[in-house]
C-alpha cells in the first residue's frame, strides 16, 4: 500500500512539473500584425490586414518548438485602406461578416524544417470552412523588453499561402480578376501571460 501511495505522489509530482513548464504567450496589440496579399487584374497586389484578433501560444521550450498556437479574428475588422472595398469584403460575396463573423486557427502539429523555423499545420475555420493548413513559422527570438520591466518578449512570424476557394469565397470572381492564392503574412511580439 505504501508503494502505490508513492506513486500516486510521483505522479501527481510529474503531473504537476508538466502543467507549470507550459507557458502561455500572448500577443501585444501594438507590435503585431494579421495581414494578407492577393493579386488584381494579374498585375498588382493588394494587401490588407484585420485590426482585431487574439492569439495565444502555449510551448514548454524556449525555441518555441513545441508551440500550440490559437487565433481568433474578428472579419468586421478587415482594413484594405478603401473603405468601399472593405464594404464589399464583409458582404456575402465575399466573407459574409453577417453570417460568420470570426475566422479562426489551431495547430495541430508543429515540426522543425530549419534553425529557428518549423512547418506549423492547423485548422483555419473561414466563411464556415474548416480545412487543414500549413503554414512556415519562424522563431524571431526572444529578448528582455527595457520598456516593459524587462519582461520576456519573443517574436514570431507566419508565411503562408491558401486558396480562397477552397474556402468559397468570393466564388463569382475569376482568379484573373482576384487572384485564388491568398498569402498570408502575420507578425507578432509575444508576453508570457
Amino acid at each position: 500500500m505504501k508503494k502505490i501511495s508513492q506513486l500516486i505522489v510521483l505522479f501527481a509530482f510529474i503531473f504537476a512539473v508538466n502543467l507549470s513548464a507550459q507557458t502561455v504567450w500572448k500577443q501585444d496589440p501594438n507590435h503585431s500584425k494579421l495581414g494578407f496579399t492577393v493579386t488584381h487584374l494579374s498585375i498588382a497586389d493588394v494587401t490588407g490586414y484585420f485590426t482585431k484578433f487574439d492569439v495565444s501560444v502555449t510551448s514548454s521550450q524556449a525555441d518555441f518548438g513545441d508551440a500550440v498556437i490559437e487565433l481568433t479574428a474578428d472579419i468586421n475588422s478587415i482594413n484594405t485602406g478603401i473603405e468601399a472595398r472593405d464594404n464589399h469584403l464583409k458582404t456575402a460575396d465575399f466573407f459574409d461578416a453577417a453570417t460568420y463573423p470570426t475566422m479562426t486557427f489551431k495547430s495541430t502539429s508543429i515540426e522543425k524544417s530549419g534553425d529557428k523555423t518549423y512547418k506549423l499545420k492547423g485548422n483555419l475555420t473561414m466563411h464556415g470552412v474548416t480545412k487543414e493548413i500549413t503554414v512556415d513559422l519562424i522563431y524571431r527570438g526572444t529578448i528582455q523588453n527595457p520598456m516593459a520591466n524587462n519582461a520576456d518578449v519573443a517574436g514570431l512570424q507566419i508565411l503562408g499561402t491558401l486558396k480562397r476557394s477552397d474556402f468559397n469565397i468570393g466564388s463569382t470572381f475569376p482568379d484573373f480578376a482576384i487572384s485564388d492564392e491568398v498569402r498570408i503574412k502575420a507578425d507578432g511580439e509575444f508576453s508570457k501571460k
